[in-house]
Order: structure tokens, then C-alpha cells, then sequence
């Protein structure tokens, strides 16, 4: 049996794993209600919140964009790492526990919108049917980046099938597990998905400093002048600030990305919560650390044997030099599978939170105010395909036209979020003086902010020249700022909010959880 044979039986087993995940949940859920699909029930464990959210957040770029990009220029590129890690402990810290007692009182609310104008008790539906289009738009292109991933991984261990006849096969099994299980299949699917991430990422970087030691590179590195540096340009001038400013504002993205955010209001309770809070933000760090670990060894291993078209295969490519030997090909084929895992995880959470937008408000809220929960779920379940076709088209346009790779498409949808969401959630946990309107217009100056940036000052950094000039400073920033801004002068030159609204907020400071 020879390597590529192992290789195809561990992906082909992994798939069989999570589809079956989804098959048990389905068939374990008989009376599965609208909570229970989109939220699980809010029952979730510490553990598997935990691992969950980071899984679902963690995509395919921790495994190929971020390594590849370290790999090829250098330290300068960590300063997303530090900035996720950053976004993520005060995510953890200061938005998960006030967010979770805040969507149980207002309303019991299942999705990021229906909080949001559960809190300022409105029954309008620009502000949901705003969210919803962007949850829409924004999710199509981050699950566009894990089909993109899947396919591409696919076709490599099988070429004899195109990588576009792939990406149509990745789509279809994680739309699969997705439908069949809801939320609880996402969660532990993500889990299980997280526990091999992590797994992969600690044992590859090891292998290959052990086969350095005794067998040398497989040829001889050339590293570029400042590459061990943190300031990419090897000096303090706009390009190292720039760089700077980019990767901390990643960490801007945790304080409103919904596919997160929600695994914070699923968790069944403050103890579970706390413990999600050290073992989210550790996994995240050994995550973060292990992916730069794995670029910077894989730069002595690999050399100058890696062509900078394939910078994105790079985990790939050590894992194949360490395990493509007979039987040792197994393991590869399951480390491999750890960037299936990654971008899967981030795939199916991103079309349950789209679905849960559409059923809940747009159908809901503009279509059918008294819809069953037999009729949301059906809905739900539609709208997770309608979103899967989608996102699959964006993905083979991606492929057939060679536009922007994974770590593009990543940022694109992480800014859209991070912008238009992060500032009024953050706002509404921590400012009683916003109201109604702030919140709808920092939602729409966040979004709108985020893509002009993106189309007029920042194309370089999708690997395209600039119509006006490039800034080097990654959208989510300016989104972030603008959307903050427009949110709280909106509020201040209304109508302040009306009493129970402000009584709302008070409550929550004084929240007790019944044990």
C-alpha cells in the first residue's frame, strides 16, 4: 500500500467521523425546537464552548496563511497572532460573561440581532434586517475561504479529482453534519476538530527538529534581511507601524464576530463560563504560538525548497517530508486532516449563525411574525443551503480566476464582522445612553467603512494594487473606530433610551443564576 493510499484512508475516515456526529444528533434531537438547533438548548459545557469557539474561529489561515506568510517574510507578520490573542482574552474576559446574562434577560435571545433589539425592546426591523444582509454577505465569504481550503487539500491528496469537483465534494459533507445536528453537531464537531488542530500543531514542529538535528534541511534556507524581526521593515517607520496596527486591530474582530459571540451566550452557566474563559484563551495561545513555531522550523527544514505560490501548503509540505514513508503516512494523512478540521469547524458554525439570522430576523421578524418552530427550522435548514451554494460559487470563482487565496477572503469577512458589529456590542454591554438608532447607525458606518477601505486604501493587502493608495493598515480599524464613533455621537443627538430600557441594564449588574 503506498503513502497516498494511508493519506486518502485518514481523510476518508474523518470524514465518516464528523458526518456521523451530525447523524447522532440528529437522531438523538427527535422534538428539536428553534433553541435547540441554533443554540443547543444553552446547555453547553465549559470544555466544549470553549473549544468550540476557538475552533469555529481558528479556520484553515491558522494552518496555511499565517504559517505561509511567517515562513516567506518573517517575524514582522506574528503581530496578528499577538493581536488575536490580545482580542481574545479580553473577549473571554469582558464581553462573554455580561453578554450571556444579557441575551437571558432580554428576551431569552438566540442570535447576536435579536439581542440587540431585544435590549432596546424595539419591535422595528431595520436594525435585524440590517444584521441579517450582513451576516449573509459577511458569511458567504469567510465559508467561501474553508470550501476554497477543503478543496484545495482534497484535490492534493487525491489529484486525480479536480480541485473544483473537491471544493463541490467539501461543501456538500460539511452542509451535510450541519443540517442533520444543528448547534450541538457544530459544537462537538468543533471540539473534536480543536483537540486535532492543537495535536497537529504540537507534534509536527517537534518531528522536524528531531530529522534537523540528525538529517539536516532538505536544502539550504535563504533568509531575508530582518526576517527575526518584529519590525518588518527592520525599522521604526510607517510600514513596522502599519504592520503593528494591522495585526493588534485582528484582535478588534472577537468583540462582534457572531459565530463566537454566540457560543458565549449557549454556555448553561457561570461556573461553565469561567471555566470556558482559561481554557478558551490557553488553546487560543498554544494555537497562535504552535502555528508561528511551525512556520519559523519549517523555514530551516523546508529551505528554499518551497515555491512562494505554495506558501500556503507549507504545513502540508513538512508533514509529507516527516510522515510520507509507508505506513507513517497514516499519521500524516490525520495531521493533514487537522486543516480539514480547521477549516470545517469555521465552515459549519458560519452557516448555522447565517441560517439563524435569516430564520430569525428576516422570516421572522418581516415575512412571518407567528412562524412555528417546525416552519423556522425548515427555513433554517433552507436558508443553510442556500448559503452553502453560495459560498461554494464564490470559492470555484476564487479558483477559476485566481483571485485573492484563503487569508484574503478571511479578511475580508473578519473586517465586515469586527467593523460593523464589535463596536455596538460593546456599546450595548457597557453604555446605557446608547439607544435604538446609535446602535443601527454604528452597525451600517462600521460595515460600509470596512469595505470602501478595503476597495480604495488597502487592495495590496488582498494582493491587488490600491485605486487610491495604500495605507498598509488593515480595514477592521477604521471600520472599528467609525462605527464606534457614529454609534455613540448617533445616540447622544437623540432620543436618550426609554426607562425600562435603562432599567434593563441595571438588572444585569445585579444578575443571579439560579444553581
Amino acid at each position: 500500500m503506498n503513502a497516498n493510499v494511508y493519506e486518502i484512508t485518514a481523510f476518508i475516515l474523518y470524514f465518516v467521523a464528523v458526518i456521523g456526529i451530525g447523524v447522532y444528533f440528529f437522531f438523538k434531537s427527535k422534538s428539536l425546537s428553534e433553541k435547540d438547533y441554533f443554540l443547543g438548548g444553552r446547555n453547553m459545557g465549559g470544555w466544549v464552548s470553549a473549544l468550540s469557539a476557538g475552533a469555529s474561529d481558528m479556520s484553515a489561515w491558522v494552518l496555511m496563511g499565517l504559517p505561509g506568510s511567517i515562513f516567506f517574510y518573517g517575524l514582522g507578520q506574528v503581530w496578528i497572532s499577538i493581536g488575536l490573542l490580545i482580542g481574545t482574552v479580553v473577549s473571554w474576559t469582558f464581553v462573554a460573561p455580561k453578554l450571556r446574562r444579557y441575551a437571558i434577560m432580554a428576551g431569552d435571545s438566540i442570535t447576536v440581532p435579536e439581542f440587540l433589539s431585544n435590549r432596546f425592546f424595539s419591535k422595528g426591523s431595520v436594525l435585524r434586517v440590517s444584521c441579517a444582509v450582513i451576516f449573509v454577505i459577511g458569511y458567504c465569504l469567510y465559508a467561501a475561504s474553508s470550501v476554497f481550503a477543503c478543496g484545495k487539500l482534497f484535490h492534493l491528496l487525491v489529484p486525480s479529482v479536480a480541485q473544483d469537483v473537491a471544493m463541490i465534494i467539501s461543501a456538500a459533507i460539511i452542509l451535510i453534519y450541519t443540517l442533520l445536528g444543528g448547534f450541538n453537531a457544530v459544537c462537538w464537531t468543533d471540539f473534536f476538530q480543536g483537540m486535532l488542530m492543537l495535536a497537529a500543531l504540537m507534534i509536527v514542529p517537534v518531528v522536524a527538529l528531531i530529522v534537523l538535528q540528525t538529517s539536516g534541511s532538505i536544502a539550504p534556507a535563504t533568509t531575508p534581511e530582518n526576517y527575526y524581526n518584529f519590525l518588518s521593515s527592520g525599522k521604526f517607520d510607517w510600514a513596522s507601524v502599519a504592520t503593528i496596527i494591522t495585526g493588534l486591530g485582528w484582535g478588534l474582530g472577537y468583540m462582534g464576530m457572531p459565530h463566537i459571540i454566540i457560543r458565549y451566550m449557549a454556555i448553561k452557566s457561570e461556573k461553565e463560563m469561567k471555566k470556558s474563559r482559561v481554557i478558551g484563551s490557553v488553546w487560543t495561545g498554544l494555537i497562535l504560538l504552535m502555528s508561528t513555531v511551525v512556520a519559523l522550523v519549517a523555514h530551516e527544514y523546508l529551505g528554499s525548497s518551497l515555491d512562494p505560490s505554495d506558501r500556503e501548503l507549507v504545513f502540508v509540505n513538512v508533514v509529507r517530508n516527516l510522515f510520507g514513508f509507508g505506513a507513517l503516512a497514516l499519521i500524516g494523512g490525520v495531521l493533514i486532516s487537522a486543516i480539514v478540521a480547521a477549516s470545517m469547524s469555521t465552515a459549519d458554525s458560519q452557516l448555522l449563525a447565517s441560517s439563524s439570522a435569516f430564520a430569525s430576523d428576516i422570516y421572522k421578524t418581516v415575512i412571518k411574525k407567528n412562524a412555528s418552530d417546525k416552519e423556522m427550522l425548515l427555513v433554517g435548514r433552507i436558508a443553510v443551503i442556500v448559503v452553502t451554494i453560495i459560498a461554494g460559487v464564490l470559492a470555484l470563482l476564487v479558483y477559476y480566476f485566481n483571485l485573492t487565496g484563503i487569508m484574503g477572503l478571511v479578511s475580508a469577512a473578519w473586517s465586515i464582522f469586527g467593523s460593523a458589529f464589535g463596536p455596538v456590542v460593546l456599546l450595548s454591554l457597557y453604555w446605557k445612553r446608547l439607544n435604538y438608532k446609535g446602535a443601527c447607525a454604528g452597525i451600517i458606518a462600521g460595515f460600509v467603512v470596512s469595505v470602501l477601505w478595503m476597495i480604495l486604501f488597502n487592495l495590496s493587502y488582498y494582493e491587488y494594487n490600491a485605486v487610491i493608495c495604500d495605507t498598509g493598515v488593515y480595514e477592521l480599524v477604521p471600520g472599528f473606530l467609525c462605527g464606534l464613533i457614529v454609534a455613540a455621537v448617533v445616540s447622544l443627538c437623540t432620543k436618550a433610551p426609554e426607562d425600562k430600557v435603562i432599567e434593563l441594564f441595571e438588572s444585569v449588574k445585579e444578575f443571579k443564576e439560579k444553581e
